[in-house]
This record gives structure tokens, C-alpha cells and sequence, in this order.
């Protein structure tokens, strides 16, 4: 499906009823509340798949909006362990404050690292865009001094990525590798396809050569494959990757990839944030409506 009819299908949801468009999203965003979120991830770990959950919302602008940010993700960590789900949890960090003052959103990612540790769980600092690329990296470093289970998401599309590795491997850090899906400016980040994805397996190859524990987060198949061949090469062990998607979006590879054995984990974001959410995913990354698009219609 081409970049032009993406966008054409990004352009018309945004002109349809609220209504519509939740519908439109049903298939990525689990729902409004943690019930939701935890039915969803039990229904994919069922298939021999892990989630990982999300709280929605970002940028927040008092320390109150932070600290209750803080409180829901404490319930997700709760509800994972009282109910057996497999599942780890995703969060933010302008969720937690790092915009209004860092230490402070150091204070709240600590408080939840503390929950996850005593629940046996994992979380792991989604990347925002490129204001926060390096305040991010140091808020990772800062947690991980007291909390090792806590990873990081890094964007291929980014010209920096390759060099952050290099320095994050030091500390021996739990990567989620993407392409990146904000819109930069030419200047720091790679604008063309193929050159993304050869930055992707620059610093996927890497990660495997280093030993990092590394979730392979595409939907692109070239990646995909690409990304098994240097498994094998290097003969990594299942227990040092898995490959990562987002709910609803290319299923049907995603239980092929389950389906040859190997660990897979869904992105499962919910909240009472989920339509600017949905408006801004399609925004941003087009290639994600004709993913839905497709597998609402059942186009092939």
C-alpha cells in the first residue's frame, strides 16, 4: 500500500466522528481501563505471547498529573502479578515529569522500578522525541545505579543511535530496538527507507555481537528476516532477544514469527487518553493506518 494512500487514509479519519475513529482504533489501543489492558494481554499470552502494557498519556505539565501517571502504572504492576499476566510495562518519561524537573521524574520512575522489582518485573523507558533523547538516556543510567531492571527503547532513524549504543552497552543495557516514529528534521535523523532499515541492522548486529538483550521491534518484514539471519550467524541463544509489534498491526506476521518459535511481545497501550493518542500514532507513522486499514477490510 503506498505512502500516498497512508496518509489519505490519516487525513480522512481525522475528519471522522470521535465515535468512528475509536472504532478505527479498537484494534491497537486495548480500551480505557486496566481491565481491559490485562484481558487483552491474557488473551495473547494464551497464543504463547508476552505484552508489554502502557499506560497513555505524555508530556504532563504539574507534578500532580506525574505523581497520579506514577499511581496507575503501580496498579498495572499490581494487576500483572495478582492476575499472572505475561507482561511488562512501558512508560514514558514526560508522563513522570522529566520536562518539569528531572530529579523529581528520577524519584517516580525509582518508586515504580521499586514495585516492579518486588513484583519480579521489567520496565523499560520508551523513547519521546529528539528534546528528550538524551535527558532519557540519562534518567536510564541515573535508575539503573539502584534497579537493573529497567531498558530503554532506541530509534534506528536517528543519525546519534549508533554512538548511544556504543556508550549505553557499557552498562550492559535491555534495548528495544525501532525505527523511530516522530517527525525530525533531516539534519539528525535518516529520511529514506533503505537507509533506515541499514542503520537498523547496523545497530541491531551490534547489540547481538555485544550480548545485550535486545526486543526487535518492527512490523517490516525485510527487517524481520534480515534480523533472523543474523540470529543465526551468530548463533544468539532465544533468551538474549525477542521481537516486538503493536497490537493489531500486522498480525498475521506476528503469529508466523510465533509460530516458528520464537518469543514475541504486543505493545498493549490503554487509558482515557487513547483518541489523542490514535490521532497522533497515525500522524506520525502513516504506515500504521494502512496496517489497520488492511486488517480491517482484509485486505491483502
Amino acid at each position: 500500500m503506498s505512502s500516498f494512500f497512508n496518509r489519505l487514509i490519516v487525513g480522512v479519519v481525522q475528519l471522522m466522528p470521535k465515535a468512528t475513529v475509536r472504532y478505527f482504533s479498537s484494534r491497537y489501543i486495548a480500551g480505557e481501563r486496566l481491565s481491559d489492558a490485562v484481558d487483552v494481554s491474557k488473551e495473547l499470552n494464551k497464543n504463547r505471547i508476552c505484552a508489554t502494557i502502557d499506560v497513555l498519556g505524555e508530556a504532563v505539565t504539574t507534578k500532580e498529573e506525574a505523581v497520579q501517571a506514577k499511581n496507575e502504572c503501580l496498579k498495572v504492576l499490581e494487576a500483572v502479578s495478582k492476575f499472572r499476566v505475561d507482561a511488562n510495562l512501558s512508560i514514558k518519561p514526560t508522563q513522570f515529569g522529566l520536562s518539569i524537573d528531572e530529579e523529581f521524574c528520577l524519584q517516580q520512575v525509582l518508586e515504580i522500578a521499586e514495585k516492579a522489582a518486588k513484583v519480579n518485573n521489567f520496565i523499560r523507558l520508551d523513547m519521546e522525541d529528539s528534546p528528550y533523547t538524551t535527558k532519557t538516556f540519562e534518567l536510564l543510567k541515573k535508575a539503573r545505579k539502584q534497579y537493573d531492571n529497567i531498558g530503554v527503547v532506541v530509534q534506528a532513524y536517528l543519525h546519534r543511535t549508533y554512538d548511544d549504543v556504543v556508550e549505553l552497552n557499557k552498562i550492559g543495557t535491555n534495548y528495544r530496538l525501532c525505527k523511530g516514529i516522530y517527525v525530525e528534521p533531516a539534519s539528525i535523523a535518516y529520511k529514506g527507507k533503505q537507509e533506515i532499515r541499514d542503520n537498523y541492522l547496523k545497530i541491531l548486529d551490534l547489540m547481538l555481537k555485544n550480548g545485550n538483550y535486545v526486543g526487535i521491534a518492527t512490523h517490516d518484514l525485510y527487517l524481520v528476516n534480515a534480523a533472523k539471519e543474523l540470529i543465526a550467524r551468530y548463533e544468539i541463544p532465544k533468551n538474549k532477544f525477542e521481537f516486538q509489534m503493536l497490537l493489531g498491526v500486522n498480525e498475521d506476521l506476528r503469529d508466523k514469527i510465533a509460530a516458528e518459535g520464537y518469543k514475541i511481545r504486543i505493545y498493549v497501550p490503554f487509558g482515557e487518553h487513547w483518541y489523542k493518542y490514535s490521532i497522533r500514532r497515525l500522524q506520525e507513522n502513516p504506515e500504521v493506518a494502512g496496517h489497520i486499514f488492511k486488517n480491517i477490510f482484509g485486505v491483502r
